[in-house]
C-alpha cells in the first residue's frame, strides 16, 4: 500500500500552522476529535502579538474517524512534546495553551517542563470521570468502535467546529487513562496558570477547571466564559479568550 493510500488527506481548514516571530513562543493545541480550526484565531492572536507560534494537528485528527481509531494518548502527547521541543529550541520562553484535551496536553507538558513560563487551560479535561469508563467498557466489549459526537458544543448560531461526527471509543478510553495518570503530577505545576472555563459546558464538566485550580502549586488566574459553551474559542467569548491569553502570556514571559 502506498503512503498516499495509507494516509487520508487533511480536511480543508484542519491544516497545522506555524508563525515565525520574536524570542517568545506560544504553543496552541486543539481538542479531542477537533482540529487546528478551533484554535486558529487564538494562535493568530499570539502571532499578531509577536510570539513565535505553533498550531500542530494531532495524529488521527482532521482526516477521518478511521484514521483516529488507530491513535491514542501516546501519539497525541508525543506530537505535543515534539512541537514544544521544536518551539522551545528557538525561543527564550514559551507558554502553552489548549482547549479541552488540548488543555489536558498543555497541563501535561507544563507538569513535565518546569521551564514553561505559563499554562493556559480552556475548558480543559483534568478531572477523572470514572463514569465514562463505566459507559465505555460495555460498548467496547460489545464490539462498538464509536458513538455520537462530542464536537460542536457552541452557543453562537451559524458557527461550526470542524470535528468528527462520531467519537472513537478506544482513543477516548486512552484519554481517560491519561487523565487518571496525570493526577499526582498536577502539583508539580508551579508556573502561573490561566484557567478559562464555561459554566455552560456540555462536554467537560466545569468542575474540571475547579479541580485544576485547586491541584496546581503555582498562581492561578481565572476567567469565566459566561456566554460560551465548550468550544469557547469559536463562540461568543473568543475575543475575550484571545485578549486574556495574550495579556497573560506577555506578563509571564516579561
Amino acid at each position: 500500500m502506498s503512503d498516499t493510500a495509507a494516509t487520508p488527506p487533511v480536511l480543508a481548514g484542519a491544516e497545522p500552522q506555524s508563525w515565525s516571530g520574536g524570542p517568545l513562543g506560544a504553543l496552541v493545541i486543539h481538542g479531542f476529535t477537533g482540529t487546528p480550526q478551533s484554535m486558529r484565531s487564538l494562535a493568530q492572536a499570539f502571532a499578531d502579538a509577536g510570539f513565535s507560534t505553533e498550531l500542530p494537528r494531532l495524529p488521527g485528527h482532521g482526516t477521518s474517524l478511521e484514521d483516529m481509531l488507530g491513535t491514542s494518548w501516546a501519539d497525541w502527547s508525543a506530537a505535543a512534546e515534539s512541537a514544544y521541543e521544536e518551539l522551545a529550541a528557538r525561543c527564550e520562553r514559551v507558554v502553552v495553551a489548549g482547549l479541552s484535551m488540548g488543555g489536558t496536553l498543555a497541563v501535561w507538558l507544563t507538569a513535565r517542563h518546569p521551564e514553561i513560563a505559563g499554562c493556559i487551560a480552556i475548558n480543559a479535561a483534568t478531572m477523572p470521570q470514572p463514569e465514562i469508563a463505566e459507559v465505555l467498557l460495555p460498548l467496547l466489549e460489545a464490539g462498538e468502535t464509536s458513538f455520537d459526537a462530542v464536537g460542536n458544543d457552541i452557543a453562537k448560531e451559524g458557527v461550526v467546529e470542524l470535528a468528527y461526527d462520531r467519537t472513537p471509543l478506544a482513543p477516548l478510553a486512552s484519554l481517560g487513562t491519561a487523565i487518571d495518570e496525570l493526577q499526582p503530577h498536577l502539583a508539580d505545576i508551579r508556573c502561573p496558570v490561566l484557567i478559562l472555563s464555561s459554566p455552560n459546558d456540555h462536554v467537560v464538566p466545569p468542575a474540571s477547571s475547579d479541580h485544576l485550580a485547586a491541584a496546581v502549586s503555582g498562581p492561578v488566574e481565572r476567567v469565566s466564559l459566561e456566554r460560551s459553551f465548550h468550544v469557547a474559542t469559536l463562540d461568543f467569548d473568543a475575543e475575550l479568550i484571545e485578549a486574556e491569553s495574550v495579556a497573560f502570556a506577555r506578563r509571564v514571559t516579561a
